[in-house]
């Protein structure tokens, strides 16, 4: 099957730096602000640590609305620039041209760009104020259960309206694909928080939506399903015989559970056949990561505001890794500014560890090889993983901003077996009263394993991405010792 990407006849440089000019300077100061209101006590939290009732909408590092204004683009402060997305025509660095069959305008300049600091349009704001910021909390009773001298804090996304941090994103393109008078979209989803963070955004700005679903998920996660239809999509299971791409994925293997490189082919595969429609990613791409950083930007603030020099390592679980991007990169940028000393910890599933045994080379990022190339951390564009209850993080390949900066020594990985984050989330759901998404207790299980073995105090901050009240099936099946172990079995890098 062909790319949808445009053809082209002359070359355009990509995103690399010239050589000339210079790099981001390091001050003293935190660059222009992000924020709506300015730094303030610990006003939204009980005097133990946990949210209060209206945490949510006043955390305690912000006053007024407390929601950025702009987005953080990690690309303007690093030093050695990322390497490009590649044409699979012509294998040269892809251009807005390249992309417009494919993307909105507004988002191929956020994929594009190089500028550190990218303002929130006012509407995409409006949204967020529904459920923005979100809280971040000290897991007191967590730290107890542990025996640990650390002290740990949640940043808990839970809050938003799918009960994720996908909207974070699908708000933003939703909000650009109307701007270029869009009608239509298309998307894939794995355990189908994207989706129906994607049907809620739509249903925002007036856009039908067509979802494919990993089977797995699909089958396994209907009620997630369902409220992608409440909110007005459409949803169909991956592969179908629907797309070119689905039914030879069918024709041969009529037994496979699907995969997000599988539903990302066939969602590309009919926006480019209507005028009218566009393609949009919950993950991975820089635009989608651009969007999360609201996450880590909300944190860091509400981490000084707690009385925190800073966090000492950072935990989140990765798939396509946006989220981990979104939350850790506001405080990579502390330390490339030599501001901090921070770690920060992508944790996968042991079932699909793209950074702890995949390659790091371009690959596409869909089974069909209708995507860009990009250079990330892959187990291979035909990879299909066992179909683990954190169908989230089911995705062969890693965001190339966040292979990048695993590359540069500012990411390490982690695998974890899904007996083992079950086993996490359970303590941290009878100790903190949150039930994790099973994709978030992959994070909860390495920043548990760390804790347990510190002698000394430290700061560490766990992005718990969303909440598992529609995945009690899978607790279910794990406390009653029905659920299988990962058979790749954990790894570190």
């Amino acid at each position: 099957m062909n790319s949808p990407l445009r053809a082209r006849t002359r070359p355009r440089p990509g995103l690399e730096r010239a050589n000339n000019d210079p790099p981001h300077p390091v001050a003293g100061t935190r660059g222009a602000s992000h924020w709506a209101g300015s730094p303030s006590s610990t006003e939204g939290f009980h005097s133990d640590g946990f949210p209060s009732a209206h945490a949510s909408a006043t955390p305690p590092s912000v006053a007024d609305s407390g929601i950025p204004t702009h987005w953080y683009n990690i690309v303007g402060d690093l030093a050695v620039a990322p390497p490009p997305h590649l044409h699979p025509g012509t294998r040269e660095p892809i251009t807005a041209d390249d992309l417009a069959p494919l993307f909105a305008s507004g988002l191929i300049e956020q994929e594009l760009s190089t500028e550190t600091d990218i303002e929130i349009p006012e509407a995409v704001r409006e949204v967020y104020a529904g459920y923005r910021s979100t809280p971040l909390f000290r897991a007191r009773s967590f730290e107890k259960a542990l025996g640990t001298p650390a002290r740990i804090y949640v940043k808990y996304e839970g809050v938003s309206p799918v009960g994720s941090h996908k909207v974070n994103s699908a708000v933003a393109q939703a909000y650009y694909n109307s701007l270029d008078g869009v009608t239509r979209l298309t998307t894939e989803t794995g355990a189908g928080q994207w989706g129906s963070a994607l049907s809620f955004a739509c249903a925002k700005f007036g856009i039908d939506l067509e979802v494919w679903q990993v089977r797995a998920s699909y089958d396994s996660k209907p009620y997630r399903r369902f409220l992608i239809e409440t909110y007005g999509g459409t949803v169909h299971p991956s592969p179908s015989d629907l797309t070119e791409a689905g039914r030879a994925v069918l024709a041969e293997h009529p037994d496979t559970p699907g995969s997000l490189g599988i539903a990302v082919s066939e969602a590309v595969e009919v926006a480019v056949k209507d005028a009218a429609a566009r393609y949009t990613l919950g993950s991975v791409l820089n635009h989608v990561v651009l969007h999360q950083t609201v996450i880590g930007l909300e944190a860091v603030e509400q981490l000084r505001a707690a009385g925190e020099d800073q966090a000492d390592v950072v935990f989140g679980c990765a798939g396509g890794g946006s989220n981990l991007a979104g939350l850790s990169f506001p405080f990579l940028r502390e330390v490339i500014h030599e501001r901090a000393t921070t770690r920060v910890v992508a944790v996968e599933p042991a079932a699909c560890p793209s950074i702890t045994r995949g390659e790091y080379r371009y690959d596409h990022g869909d089974i069909a090889g209708l995507t860009p190339l990009l250079k990330m951390h892959t187990l291979g564009q035909d990879f299909i993983p066992d179909p683990i209850h954190a169908g989230g993080l089911r995705y062969h390949g890693m965001a190339p901003l966040l292979s990048h900066t695993v590359e540069l020594g500012y990411v390490q990985g982690q695998s974890v077996a899904q007996t083992d984050a079950f086993s996490a989330a359970v303590l941290f759901a009878r100790n903190e009263g949150i039930v994790p998404a099973p994709e978030s207790s992959h994070a909860i299980a390495a920043a548990a394993e760390y804790a347990r073995g510190l002698t000394e105090p430290e700061v560490i901050v766990i992005g718990l991405s969303g909440h598992g009240q529609l995945d009690l099936p899978a607790y279910h099946s794990y406390l009653s010792g029905e659920l299988d172990r990962d058979p790749l079995g954990p790894s570190g890098r």
